[in-house]
């Protein structure tokens, strides 16, 4: 009975383990950039292990052990009632105490239970966050702090188990206590029995058997129960997460962009959880094959812009049309297969130079991915490594230059050949020559492409002054837009950083 329940209990709750681990990875990819933004990592990675693998143990041993119990219990306790029922009543006088102890434990178990899961995605998201960062805590040699720091999380972790522990500690002592009451009792009660002559010696030495069998029983409806409780919290914060609805909704859509043509009709985004409204009223019109350059400062709005193009978010207010069509109306994968994107933030998968760029375009050619990474000028310093386009660039791209990142990253982009190519301030962190040969790819690039719209933010004005339109923000609000030349003339905030990117250029020339 018991190989049984094993086979079919243990092996049912390793599947419930894999498809709801599949169910909140699926949802997790379904989120938007906002959840990912107010949610920690380890947090992240704790309900996806931890509180799964809490919820498993329910499934597969503590409901085998409950059927386990009750079975036992019933053939034990008939049993008895067959030899002597009195006796058996006697016996089994102390369990509704023990039913009253696990009423009493239960809320208890549970409240701690919760808190250790909520300190334990603190700790592992502070782990990974001092791993991620651990160049920068090195750098300025404060690696004591972060112990100090890990030690205070390390340490509140230890003392929420201490207190489930402790409160484990006390039930299972008592669960004992009840059983040899038990067993006092049969003795006691039996032996009375005897000398009235309605019970035999035997029948003493048999039920003190069934007592010890029921012991185990006994004692698994304690450990189930904390099961139950620990896999409650665990399966309550599983909720919550598989609760959180998608801000962002896509239509199952067949549109398809043919040749990029973007327009923004005063658009706004506040982002929801800080009120800060990144952009305002934002009008714009990008014909296909024209290039659209963004300059401001910091925090102006230039990424959030950016972001709104493949519905990484969604505007609050106005409306962006894609050649024609609110954006609204095209599936995620038309829309999204149709855009070529390098963010600010470059992000490098721990795998080979040749897979990093061929991300943008699955199953690409170790002849299309070097072409990408011609476009980008970062060929040259690949068939410099030792292993080329097989180098692996560890993790986040850490044995490569920022440079060398942004450059691969742009070639992920490039490589999918898209209607619409975004460059975020993908050239910051490249040498004025690099910046030159790319840009002139770019040019050739729309001359052969001539529906390919570029749109590129930068802080330096000649990475887009041959730009077709030019928009400068501040504050999230365009306060001029034309070509460069219409620009200079108006003699406002673009005309100024020019004339002082020109002096910062001519001084260095002279040096």
């Amino acid at each position: 009975f018991l190989f049984l329940t094993r086979q079919t209990l243990i092996v049912m709750s390793r599947r419930v383990e894999y498809d709801l681990r599949n169910a909140i990875y699926s949802h997790y990819q379904n989120l938007t950039l906002s959840y990912y933004r107010k949610s920690k990592t380890g947090d992240l990675m704790a309900r996806i292990t931890e509180d799964v693998g809490r919820v498993r143990m329910y499934l597969g041993p503590g409901i085998m052990y409950t059927i386990n119990t009750i079975s036992l219990s019933i053939i034990v306790i008939s049993t008895m009632l067959m030899v002597n029922p009195a006796l058996t009543l006697y016996t089994i006088l102390p369990l509704p105490i023990l039913s009253l102890i696990i009423y009493w434990m239960e809320s208890r178990v549970l409240s701690r239970s919760d808190k250790i899961q909520q300190q334990l995605s603190k700790l592992t998201a502070f782990t990974q966050e001092i791993y991620s960062g651990i160049r920068v805590a090195k750098a300025y040699v404060r690696e004591d702090d972060f112990a100090n720091r890990f030690s205070k999380e390390s340490t509140a972790y230890k003392r929420y188990s201490l207190r489930l522990i402790r409160l484990n500690s006390f039930f299972f002592p008592v669960v004992m206590l009840l059983i040899g009451l038990s067993s006092a009792i049969t003795i006691w009660v039996g032996a009375e029995k005897v000398i009235a002559g309605s019970l035999s010696i035997g029948n003493i030495a048999e039920f003190i058997i069934y007592v010890s069998m029921l012991t185990w029983p006994i004692i698994a409806i304690g450990w189930v129960t904390s099961l139950i409780q620990r896999a409650a919290a665990s399966q309550e914060r599983i909720n919550q997460l598989l609760l959180e609805v998608p801000e962002i909704k896509f239509l199952e859509s067949d549109k398809t962009i043919s040749a990029a043509h973007i327009v923004f009709d005063n658009v706004s985004f506040t982002y929801p959880h800080t009120g800060i409204q990144a952009v305002k009223n934002v009008s714009f019109e990008l014909k296909p094959g024209q290039k659209l350059g963004i300059l401001g400062s910091t925090g102006s709005g230039k990424s959030t812009l950016c972001n709104l193009l493949p519905r990484l978010l969604d505007p609050d207010s106005g409306s962006i049309r894609i050649d024609g069509v609110a954006i609204e109306e095209f599936g995620m994968e038309n829309l999204r297969a149709a855009i070529g994107y390098a963010p600010q933030d470059v992000f490098l998968f721990s795998d080979s130079i040749k897979e990093n760029i061929a991300f943008g375009m699955p199953g690409a050619s170790l002849e299309a991915v070097t072409r990408a990474a011609k476009k980008s000028g970062i060929h040259d310093n690949i068939m410099s490594f030792p292993e080329k386009y097989e180098t692996r660039v560890g993790e986040r791209g850490v044995t490569l230059s920022g440079g060398q990142k942004q450059r691969i990253a742009l070639s992920r982009a490039w490589i999918r050949n898209p209607h619409l190519l975004i460059l975020d301030d993908s050239l910051s962190a490249v040498d004025t020559k690099t910046e030159e040969l790319i840009l002139s790819n770019l040019r050739s690039a729309r001359s052969e492409h001539a529906e390919m719209s570029i749109i590129m933010v930068s802080h330096r004005i000649s990475t887009i002054q041959d730009s077709d339109l030019i928009l400068v923000m501040d504050g999230g609000e365009v306060i001029e837009q034309g070509k460069h030349s219409d620009l200079i003339a108006a003699n406002g905030y673009y005309s100024a950083i020019y004339r002082k990117q020109l002096l910062e250029k001519e001084m260095s020339v002279e040096e």
